[in-house]
């Protein structure tokens, strides 16, 4: 196994035994995760059945890299969502390390949930990824048509089609095929129900209300780096990480107004895409520490401080010691 996989395996990440004593008898807990194509929906919905924002969403492919667990709770049921990056042809060192995250995420949670967005037309990306699943055998594998509510009733059944004819080329047995919109909450409490019908009985993994096991630092950087990504170029997005240096509460505050301050480095990988970010005289990156801050504070309930440095480290995706430094 290597490094990056015994970073984010997630064996073991819930507690072996039950939390709040013995299971009642028929409740259901286990793992899902959404895989598919960069930008079709993903992340939206791991949001969406959360209740809550739990992982980033931006329409620049590629945004999420660190599997995130949202957790859906109900009262016969515990469903955590492992949500990946998107599965790609990786280009560089990077790019492998994230493939290789998804194959082993798929082989280990309970049900692996394609999504082909209905306003695109299923192409090689999609049979890619779909050939690559046929590899994971024991895992329940259903296909979700996201964005249905970007496509016509025609638009939607033909590409219903599609994906059962996708299922029958590649020898993959679709447990169930739904159509949903996050954005339009239009089936999204039945795509849980469906999940949940798939997980084996089990005890409670989480307590009631936590709503992700991501540490506290993993959401900010997330959040900071979706604020960078809004507005960039196409090529940027792979190219931004963050490090989180310091976070801690003030001290000398009162109690009943604390203030987080967050010392955080934004890295790129050339001078160029420095001053992408940073903009004329710093405007840009005013804009995407005022976006960040508010973000965090909203996520983690206190009034945040935000330092925010960019930094470049050269081609720091195709270079083993920077990926290690930056946390891949």
């Amino acid at each position: 196994m290597s490094e990056h996989d015994r970073d984010f395996d997630i064996k073991g990440v819930a507690p072996a035994g039950p939390i709040h004593g013995q299971h009642a008898e028929g409740y259901r807990s286990g793992f899902a995760c959404f895989v598919g194509r960069p930008n079709a929906g993903k992340s939206t919905l791991t949001n969406a059945l959360v209740g809550s924002k739990v992982v980033i969403t931006s329409n620049k492919p590629q945004t999420t890299r660190t599997v995130v667990k949202g957790i859906v709770h109900r009262d016969d049921a515990q469903l955590i969502l492992v949500d990946t990056p998107g599965l790609h042809r990786p280009r560089t060192l990077l790019g492998e390390r994230l493939n290789d995250l998804v194959m082993t995420t798929w082989s280990e949670v309970d049900v692996v949930a394609v999504c082909f967005p209905a306003d695109e037309k299923i192409g090689p990306g999609d049979t890619f990824i779909v050939n690559e699943l046929a590899k994971v055998r024991r895992t329940i594998k259903i296909a979700i048509a996201t964005k249905t509510d970007k496509a016509t009733p025609e638009q939607l059944a033909a590409h219903l089609l599609s994906i059962v004819e996708l299922g029958e080329k590649t020898g993959t047995e679709w447990a169930e095929i739904v159509p949903v919109s996050a954005v339009g909450d239009s089936q999204v409490d039945l795509l849980a129900d469906l999940l949940i019908g798939l997980m084996p009985e089990g005890p409670q993994l989480y307590p009631d209300g936590e709503l992700t096991d991501a540490p506290e630092q993993a959401i900010a950087a997330e959040l900071i780096r979706e604020a960078a990504l809004e507005g960039v170029h196409d090529e940027l997005p792979h190219s931004i990480a963050v490090v989180i240096e310091e976070m801690n509460l003030r001290e000398g505050r009162p109690a009943d107004k604390p203030l987080l301050d967050i010392h955080a480095n934004l890295y790129v990988e050339r001078d160029s895409q420095k001053g992408i970010i940073i903009g004329h005289k710093g405007s840009r990156l005013r804009e995407v520490g005022t976006q960040a801050r508010k973000g965090i504070s909203a996520m983690l309930g206190t009034p945040v401080y935000l330092d925010l440095h960019v930094k470049v480290a050269k081609d720091w995706q195709r270079d083993p010691r920077q990926l290690r430094k930056l946390g891949f």
